[in-house]
């Protein structure tokens, strides 16, 4: 992601206001990998600027994407997410117990030529869990090998629930 005083220049170059508040969405951007929400982003200009509204922060951060300075992500956490790395191409590895996301480099397929139809680009997303969510419940689910692994209760219980389901779902 460009600097403060790239992102200021840039807003003005375009014609958008630069403010205080903006410029703390720039900063809290600036080199964060954390693909933060933006109610994080909101959090963290309110700890500078308390009065700053939540629309603020989200037209600032729809700014950005339309000038291609972030890519604003919704990877099925509930949240949008922001992505301030525009400049590498990569997809993402995203946790399915805590919403951790990390970039990855991973070869994606090129998008079928379809009629009417123009691919800008292609998004790959991989889900599991995280090294610290694995750690968190005794180790992981199931390993790629198919190795036995050790769940929770909860899981155990969850995984119990939903064959009962499927075997009335079958009768």
């Amino acid at each position: 992601m460009k600097s403060v005083e790239e992102l200021t220049a840039r807003f003005r170059a375009h014609g958008l206001r630069v403010t205080p508040q903006r410029q703390a969405v720039f900063r809290l951007l600036a080199g964060n990998d954390t693909h933060p929400t933006v109610e994080a982003i909101h959090a963290g200009v309110r700890a500078e600027m308390p009065t700053v509204s939540l629309r603020t922060v989200y037209q600032t951060v729809h700014d950005l994407a339309r000038l291609g300075e972030v890519h604003v992500l919704d990877v099925g956490t509930g949240q949008v997410r922001v992505d301030p790395n525009v400049e590498e191409a990569h997809h993402h590895l995203v946790c399915t117990r805590c919403g951790r996301m990390d970039d990855v480099a991973v070869e994606a397929p090129a998008p079928p030529a379809t009629p009417g139809f123009r691919a800008e680009r292609v998004e790959v997303i991989v889900r599991g869990t995280c090294a610290a969510c694995e750690a968190a419940a005794g180790g992981p689910h199931r390993a790629p090998g198919g190795a036995t692994v050790r769940r929770t209760e909860h899981e155990t219980a969850h995984e119990t629930a939903h064959e009962t389901q499927e075997a009335t779902c079958r009768s």
